[in-house]
């Protein structure tokens, strides 16, 4: 009897283990919805911008030279801003009902009208014009531009030093911070001065000061290169920075500069974001999203990873709607779309 006792109580043991990991494997923290499909839209597609107050999404065409609008209410696109010059970045200011887009081709800001999408400012400020911010301290717009570009392992654009531009919400530049190559990716303190900038043709991070409008830090990443996004996470004062070659999450002390984690993750990442609320990062990269968890400051574990669509691999987390977005350009039969994830 108690042998058969033993056996029950083992097999249970052993059925709420399997049962666990397999619930696991399939619930890393993303669930699939339904994709926001997207006509007449061909190549390649970069960042994403959001108006929370409007549910809209922006979504920049890169190649297809359009600014998508799409209503999240309803999941449609609903109108398209054409003749755009390769459009990277886009921040939209609730407070002017203004749009903010960045063209890389001609290295102009193009400021709209959020309600009649009608051109209201062009500012030029180099080549590559490319990743867009918004300071809440100063109410300020940030905008990388200009410099040297470095592409897989290689110079693909001579040009020096780049930088950050600084624009008031009216499209007037009020200031700007010198870069020693073309800025990438760049996360600003909401409690601090401070700005942390992706530039990969130096191999590190370079840290400004918005007050001083200079560079105060260099951190070099020597466990990768080609370090093109990143996330902050100020609270535990952790800055995550995604290289590709190799594919790797390089976690800085922002106390310190120095790099306390580095593990593999997907390859060819070009966006990934830090979700304060789960104590999670979301890494959007070739074939997949890698979902890590933060166990503490130093140490962190990949708790699941979704396959997604060819191409896919850049996008944006939207904490206030708990959703994760992600584009996907046309591929054959796979026409544009942007993937959308619940967080779970």
């Amino acid at each position: 009897m108690n042998t058969m006792r033993n056996c029950a109580v083992t097999l249970l043991f052993w059925g709420l283990v399997l049962a666990g990991g397999s619930a696991a494997a399939q619930s890393p923290g993303l669930v699939a919805k339904n994709p926001i499909r997207l006509s007449n839209v061909e190549g390649r597609m970069d960042h994403l911008g959001v108006d929370l107050r409007g549910q809209r999404l922006f979504a920049t065409a890169f190649d297809n030279k359009t600014l998508e609008v799409i209503d999240l209410k309803t999941g449609r696109q609903v109108h398209s801003i054409p003749s755009l010059n390769e459009p990277q970045g886009a921040f939209y200011d609730p407070d002017t009902n203004r749009l903010f887009v960045a063209c890389g081709g001609d290295g102009t800001v193009k400021i709209f009208d959020g309600t009649t999408y009608q051109l209201l400012q062009s500012l030029t400020l180099d080549l590559d014009a490319d990743n867009v911010r918004y300071d809440a301290r100063s109410k300020h717009i940030v905008v990388g531009y200009g410099g040297e570009k470095f592409l897989a392992g290689k110079v693909t654009r001579p040009g020096g030093g780049g930088a950050l531009a600084i624009l008031d919400t009216n499209g007037k530049q009020v200031g700007n911070i010198d870069m020693d190559a073309h800025p990438e990716s760049f996360q600003l303190e909401k409690n601090g001065t401070r700005v942390f900038v992706n530039v990969p043709d130096r191999q590190e991070v370079e840290v400004a000061d918005l007050v001083k409008g200079t560079v105060v830090a260099r951190w070099p990443i020597a466990a990768c290169t080609t370090n093109f996004p990143m996330s902050l996470d100020e609270t535990h004062h952790r800055l995550f920075v995604g290289c590709r070659m190799p594919a790797r999450l390089a976690v800085f002390d922002t106390e310190t500069g120095k790099i306390v984690a580095s593990p593999a993750m997907v390859e060819h990442t070009d966006d990934l974001f830090y979700d304060a609320s789960k104590g999670r990062i979301y890494v959007l990269g070739e074939g997949f999203i890698d979902v890590w968890r933060q166990n503490d400051p130093d140490h962190y574990d990949r708790i699941g990873r979704v396959a997604t669509p060819a191409d896919s691999r850049t996008g944006l987390f939207v904490p206030d709607l708990k959703e994760l977005f992600e584009t996907t350009p046309h591929h054959s039969a796979q026409g544009a779309q942007i993937g959308v994830y619940a967080i779970q």
